[in-house]
């Protein structure tokens, strides 16, 4: 998984801060640092503190930490679970999308807005989607010489089970971008949504990403492979578009 980065460490984590803080990627990574799940990485041309998954062990605890942060109670856990398998299981991507705009995207404020971008919408689809049993789960994973958001493989000795192989690209719309506030995006039906310029245009973009990654992905893992690919586009933390590319 790619590093964060952030202006400044929260240093605040009392129990009505864990309860009522705007938990958006600066509050997360200055927790997980803290926790020791992250390590300092550097600092960014722009002044910004880099944080960093240290290895591919801690790699699990970070997606578990925020799953566990951002959903507490057991019985999200269970629709989260049922989402994921019927992603792995049936290439249905729809239930983790509405599960993701209905629970996920409540969690963060609008003040997480102004550091947002496709990172933290891939950091909420890769918390639930973790699943070193079945995949070799690779975040920004170099293929030849380009880059996937998030290609989830299955493992060699995972062959013989009914699960796909899933690549999936994300992009992201601001309000700003958007033209429209959350109230706005949150009562527009699909079609209007998905007319929106700027969502059209990062969908295009998607699948000219997609159409690179899959044909490399084919070509690196041959006839083994049940690849079904994606396209997620985040309009602010209010609504997603997403389909399935061919």
């Amino acid at each position: 998984t790619e590093p964060v980065a952030i202006f400044e460490l929260a240093d605040r984590f009392g129990v009505e801060d864990m309860r009522y803080a705007p938990k958006g990627a600066n509050f997360v990574a200055s927790l997980l640092y803290y926790f020791g799940i992250l390590t300092h990485g550097g600092i960014t041309p722009f002044g910004e503190l880099i944080l960093r998954i240290p290895n591919l062990v801690i790699r699990k605890l970070y997606a578990e930490s925020i799953r566990e942060m951002l959903l507490p109670e057991g019985k999200d856990s269970d629709t989260a679970r049922l989402a994921t398998q019927a992603l792995y299981r049936h290439g249905d991507l729809q239930p983790l999308c509405e599960f993701i705009e209905r629970k996920y995207f409540k969690v963060f404020s609008n003040r997480d807005y102004a550091h947002s971008n496709e990172l933290t919408i891939k950091t909420a689809f890769l918390t639930l989607l973790f699943n070193d049993n079945l995949y070799i789960m690779e975040s920004e994973a170099e293929i030849e010489r380009g880059h996937t958001d998030l290609t989830m493989i299955v493992r060699p000795d995972m062959r013989q089970y009914q699960v796909l192989d899933i690549l999936i690209e994300f992009k992201f719309v601001s309000l700003k971008e958007a033209g429209l506030d959350g109230k706005a995006l949150r009562e527009m039906d699909t079609q209007m949504l998905q007319a929106l310029p700027t969502v059209q245009e990062k969908q295009r973009e998607a699948e000219e990403g997609l159409a690179r990654y899959r044909a490399r992905l084919k070509a690196k893992f041959g006839d083994a492979l049940r690849l079904r690919s994606f396209g997620v586009v985040a309009v602010g933390f209010e609504r997603l578009v997403f389909w399935e590319s061919e």
